[in-house]
């Protein structure tokens, strides 16, 4: 085990970016060569995309910090390399390396790869290929790194199963931790059975799926017949792990201060994990469930050790609906109490207009900085909101940013989807109404012609374990076509419209989004053949070629009989077997049906925080019931300066 910095750092003056390789960022943390040969089991963590966008991942500084806490394991970071600099390793012969000690990724344990988009499956080839590790799982040997799987995308992994050795389904606090040990004893008593045996091993730790390790077979009219376990000790279904008590788990303790610039720097609390608005479109908040809130004492404590730590002078209170916390108010008023006067502000995601007030608002940016507020209807009309179960009706919409602009505001940002099952037309067009109506709405209360609304607009994706996991999806003709004549509409009045900005991105990267998102294990042929012809950073849209899907989706679908429409465009039928129906959520199927059928007709669900059970099959599944406040307590102002602890191996 060497560092490949000196063969690396002569290629960096030559490549765009090149701090983004050097590592060394505040709270980065470095074991030297006494401590790497001492550590039983190393792991690289991944995020497969550029350093910008990978580094202030949640998920992987969680990870990073869990693993290098403890004495048997330590824990380095890597990300994709663009591709300038991917050709000068392969012209020099560097491997893939990581950021931290510039170790090559092949030497260790295990390579865990956390994938929160699947357009970023053709970069873990490319990082794969730089290690030297073989591509396809059945050519490594003990000698390789295991290659693990997590984050969203894995609760459908089947088109990386040629690819990955293991998937983590869940959180993965705990997880690593058991996968540590199991690497650890097979290598303290000589790796008995060769990597199989290892494999079977993680096959046996909760949470772990192990692609290789189970066969499938398909019917003459393409779907799927069966998934079969291959080994007795293997399970039959693979149930998701779930983190009880996220008190217990305040992590990130010190988030990482990048070198270079990336898409979000603030340090980041999540308050809570979980969500059951019920909202049928969004896979998030369908595989998180149930509901955890964090402490407000917990919430707290991390805030002030991310701060002391970091230096970042703003604070993300992060969830998938932060507003829904049960005690928000008491949150953001005892944070914004705590640091008023000082250069510290917080900041909440999208949330929901019907966990907004006015109050909330002002909390948030009591520090003077007002950038806009951000709310997601989805959907342009009542009827397809009722569908999607997104029941934000426009006149909250209106009455809330009124209140908005009255008191200062003069910006506001609505996300919404096209391409929605049963969508037509004017569902979209609606959009453009409703965004006129906000202009008109705040010229009045403000009393100003300055205040702007945004609509930001996306492809809708059907993904796995949500009600819309047997829609079919619009074709990207149809929703360009939409997006067309929305920005008509939008421009139609000249005098509305000039405040009105518009974002969206074509329909063709949703429908590639789609075949890796509800395809089988049929689908790994398009994927490597993508990547052999040069595909990279499939998610940003100057690398993206639609064409090069296509052609490879033709060329490796056709002989099997399938095609790019028959995993996208096709409605599934109720008793199809899907391809991850052998991995658990913890949602029932027929209860996923239901919703469906329910979502056809147009009909609603409510929130089953504060109304009765809908036997959804979570809690039970998961030996959880749903964590919900008040707790009646309040968040006391600092009195007395906690340093942070020192971490095992020091700052970088």
């Amino acid at each position: 085990m060497t560092s490949v910095f000196p063969d690396l750092e002569p290629l960096l003056p030559r490549v765009s970016k090149p701090v983004q390789y050097v590592g060394g960022e505040l709270n980065a943390q470095v074991a030297d060569e006494d401590e790497w040969d001492a550590t039983p089991v190393r792991w690289a963590l991944m995020y497969p995309d550029a350093y910008e966008v990978g580094l202030p991942n949640q998920g992987i500084m969680i990870l990073y910090e869990v693993l290098n806490e403890r004495p048997d394991a330590l824990a380095e970071r890597c990300y994709a390399v663009w591709p300038d600099l991917e050709a000068l390793m392969r012209e020099h012969r560097v491997p893939a390396f990581t950021v931290d000690g510039h170790r090559p990724v092949g030497d260790f344990d295990v390579l865990g790869v956390s994938f929160s988009t699947e357009l970023g499956y053709t970069n873990l080839l490319t990082t794969l290929d730089l290690a030297g590790i073989p591509l396809h799982t059945v050519d490594r040997d003990e000698t390789h790194p295991v290659v693990l799987m997590g984050g969203h995308a894995a609760f459908n992994p089947e088109p990386m199963a040629d690819f990955v050795d293991v998937v983590a389904l869940g959180d993965g606090e705990e997880v690593v931790g058991d996968i540590t040990d199991v690497v650890a004893a097979w290598k303290a008593e000589g790796g008995p059975g060769g990597r199989r045996e290892l494999l079977l091993r993680l096959a046996g730790t909760d949470g772990c799926y192990v692609p290789g390790l189970y066969d499938v077979t398909y019917d003459a009219d393409g779907a799927i017949a069966a998934v079969e376990p291959a080994d007795p000790r293997v399970p039959r279904s693979v149930q998701k792990r779930t983190t009880r008590d996220l008190d217990d788990w305040p992590y990130p303790k010190a988030p990482l201060v990048p070198l270079a610039e990336t898409v979000h720097e603030r340090a980041s609390v999540e308050i809570f994990r979980g969500c059951t608005r019920g909202c049928r479109f969004c896979q998030a908040g369908m595989i998180t469930r149930p509901v955890r809130e964090r402490s407000l004492e917990g919430i707290g404590a991390m805030v002030d050790s991310a701060v002391r730590a970091s230096g970042f002078d703003e604070v993300g209170l992060l969830s998938l609906s932060s507003a829904d916390h049960s005690e928000i108010a008491e949150i953001t008023k005892g944070l914004a109490d705590r640091y008023e006067g000082s250069n510290t502000s917080l900041s909440l995601p999208s949330t929901r207009v019907d966990a907004f007030n006015i109050d909330l608002a002002n909390e948030i940016s009591r520090n003077g900085r007002r950038s806009g507020l951000t709310f997601a209807p989805e959907g342009g009309s009542e009827r397809i909101r009722r569908v999607i179960n997104k029941m934000v009706s426009e006149e909250d919409l209106i009455r809330t940013v009124s209140e908005a602009f009255a008191q200062g505001w003069r910006q506001v940002k609505l996300y919404f989807m096209c391409g929605l099952p049963t969508e037509e037309d004017e569902d979209v067009l609606e959009i453009a109404g409703m965004a006129h109506r906000v202009i008109k709405a705040g010229r009045a209360a403000s009393g100003h012609n300055d205040v702007r609304c945004t609509i930001s607009i996306g492809g809708f994706v059907p993904k796995p374990h949500t009600p819309f996991q047997w829609a079919p999806q619009a074709h990207p003709d149809v929703v360009d076509e939409r997006l067309r004549k929305l920005r008509e509409a939008v421009n139609s009045d000249r005098r509305l419209g000039r405040n009105i900005g518009m974002r969206y991105h074509d329909g063709k990267p949703s429908l590639i989004e789609g075949l890796l998102a509800r395809g089988d294990r049929r689908v790994g042929r398009v994927v490597e053949r993508v990547w052999r012809e040069g595909g990279r950073f499939d998610g940003w849209s100057e690398h993206f070629s639609f064409e090069r899907w296509t052609g490879a989706a033709e060329a490796e679908l056709g002989p099997l009989g399938v095609s790019l429409d028959w995993f996208t465009t096709r409605e599934r039928e109720r008793d199809e077997v899907l391809p991850w129906d052998h991995l658990d959520s913890g949602l029932e199927r027929d209860w996923l049906w239901d919703d469906w059928q329910e979502a056809l007709a147009g009909g609603e669900q409510d929130d089953c925080r504060w109304t009765p059970c809908f036997d959804c099959g979570v809690c039970p599944s998961t030996g959880q019931d749903i964590q919900v406040g008040p707790t009646g307590t309040q968040l006391l102002p600092l009195t007395v300066a906690n340093p942070v602890g020192g971490n095992r191996f020091g700052s970088a």
